[in-house]
């Protein structure tokens, strides 16, 4: 007999008990800023000292409030992005697109190389890249949450499942964001605290970017062709029946066609556009710690949108409002590179696409608002699991327990070899990650620690460094305490304990490979180590 595993509300829960109970067992502790005078220089280290229990038993149940509180920005933003999405899925445009592009891959089929690669496989990896880089240049993180609703409806019509859509985005900005090379959000900051020049030893943490995506997009397409053979090894292939009746429904005959209400949201958008190119004709870029370098891109992309636009509109509404989201994309990349921009102005990006890609399709106010409404309540669940899960930082956070898991884990490297003093603070890294997944508030918080506990032990800090950077990054795909990661799940609609047994080996392999490429940091000379 089959034992039915937990709702993924349940084993949330169930962390939450474990996090209570552990504020009973640890010793409640706290590090404080100190600053001294060293021959009239000022010296700031962290120094940690206990504190009285703060056992947390009926706070499990106020944890929920205080989670869904601390989240409220991400589930904001996947309540907006559901209700947007479920406009634009009402339009067909997606799946107009979605068969459009697989009809051209096959016609692909035709040239032998591409052939025998296997276009799909070339499709994977591309996608994969895309979102690996950006996850290393500038920290792709909740963002990836708005391409879930449209990598895995394309992962099934391809003939995969909804993990290897997954992959396609979250996990592939993972091991971007693990690889980072110029993210300002963990290497940045990590750096800064350790007092090294900003993003130096680039050279190296290039390599590791490579050497990571290569062993993870090899086991993503490695998975991927199994599921290809057989569907039904499919972890979620009974899950992914949602998909797939969406997906066989998709296929239904659109009619094509362009209502008048299309050209006038056109005329509207680019107006729109038109005024912000005058706002801002140029605008500025910095990618890592290059000097700044600037692009007329709003007036390049109004000019871009006045073309498509009509080409689009002649065609057929379905393919204009595929072109609303293929700007709102440019537009989203380019915001959060050049203007700084975070889930707000994304969550607002894509509600405008949401209303605009409405109103193009002729469809009365009350209609939109209705439609908005079913995405909100088709998503809910995802958002609910968000608030959830950031109740276990609470827990542990008012408990004051993991300050005091950091001082005992770093007290007890003392004595170690270089590499084995590295790998147990790549070990700590990760195991904090497990229940503090803000990148830079555990820069912020073991950083200070561990780059001057490097220097005593003769370590180089830029390995310390990375160590934080890997440490950081791999663990971000399996614990549930991540927003971002129960974000994903529940727009996915993959169970937390399906995801759990399929990613384990994988991160298990990943976090091995991290301690390899840990290795050289302190036994070859490297350039900026």
């Amino acid at each position: 007999m089959i034992k039915k595993i937990p709702h993924t509300f349940v084993i949330i829960f169930y962390l939450l008990i474990l996090a209570a109970i552990l504020t009973w067992i640890i010793p409640g502790g706290q590090y404080e800023e100190k600053i001294t005078k060293v021959n009239g220089i000022q010296k700031k280290e962290m120094v940690f000292h206990y504190t009285d229990n703060v056992q947390q038993w009926w706070q499990v149940f106020s944890s929920f409030y205080k989670g869904f509180t601390r989240q409220s920005g991400i589930i904001v933003f996947i309540l907006m992005i559901g209700g947007a999405f479920w406009i634009v899925n009402n339009s067909r445009a997606i799946d107009t697109g979605i068969f459009t592009f697989i009809d051209f891959t096959k016609r692909l089929e035709r040239f032998r190389l591409l052939r025998i690669v296997g276009v799909n496989n070339i499709i994977i990896i591309l996608v994969m890249l895309m979102f690996s880089l950006f996850g290393a240049v500038f920290g792709m993180s909740e963002e990836t949450i708005a391409f879930i609703i449209i990598l895995v409806p394309l992962s099934i019509s391809m003939g995969y499942d909804s993990i290897t859509g997954v992959c396609m985005v979250f996990v592939a900005a993972g091991l971007g964001f693990a690889g980072a090379m110029l993210n300002p959000f963990t290497i940045g900051i990590a750096q800064g605290i350790a007092g090294l020049p900003m993003f130096s030893g680039i050279e190296y943490r290039f390599l590791c970017w490579v050497i990571i995506n290569i062993v993870g997009i090899v086991y993503v397409l490695w998975y991927a062709q199994r599921v290809k053979r057989n569907p039904k090894c499919s972890p979620v292939f009974e899950e992914d029946a949602y998909w797939r009746e969406r997906d066989k429904a998709s296929q239904e005959k659109t009619a094509y066609h362009t209502p008048v209400a299309a050209w006038t949201t056109w005329g509207i958008l680019l107006a729109v556009m038109i005024t912000f190119s005058v706002i801002h004709p140029v605008s500025h870029f910095k990618i890592g710690n290059a000097p700044d370098f600037r692009l007329p891109v709003l007036p390049l992309l109004s000019g871009l949108f006045l073309i498509t636009g009509i080409l689009a509109l002649r065609k057929s509404v379905h393919f204009y409002i595929l072109l609303l989201l293929a700007f709102t994309i440019i537009y989203l990349i380019t915001g959060v590179m050049g203007y700084h921009w975070y889930i707000m102005e994304i969550a607002t990006l894509f509600f405008a696409m949401g209303i605009f890609s409405g109103v193009a399709m002729k469809k009365s106010p009350d209609e939109i608002v209705k439609l908005f409404l079913e995405g909100v309540k088709d998503i809910l669940p995802a958002a609910l699991v968000v608030g959830l899960a950031g109740g276990i930082i609470v827990i542990l956070e008012d408990g004051q327990v993991i300050d005091t898991i950091l001082y005992n884990l770093s007290e007890s490297m003392k004595g170690s070899g270089k590499v084995a003093t590295v790998g147990f603070m790549y070990l700590i890294q990760n195991f904090i990650n497990l229940i503090l997944v803000s990148g830079s508030a555990k820069a912020a918080l073991t950083m200070p620690i561990f780059a001057p506990f490097s220097d005593l032990v003769e370590l180089s800090r830029q390995a310390t460094v990375m160590a934080y950077q890997f440490g950081d990054g791999f663990t971000n795909m399996i614990t549930p305490a991540s927003p971002v990661l129960m974000g994903v799940l529940g727009v996915a609609r993959i169970p937390y304990e399906k995801w759990f047994k399929w990613v384990w080996p994988f991160v298990l392999i990943l976090i091995l490979l991290g301690f390899l490429l840990l290795i050289p940091t302190v036994t070859m000379e490297l350039k900026g180590f």
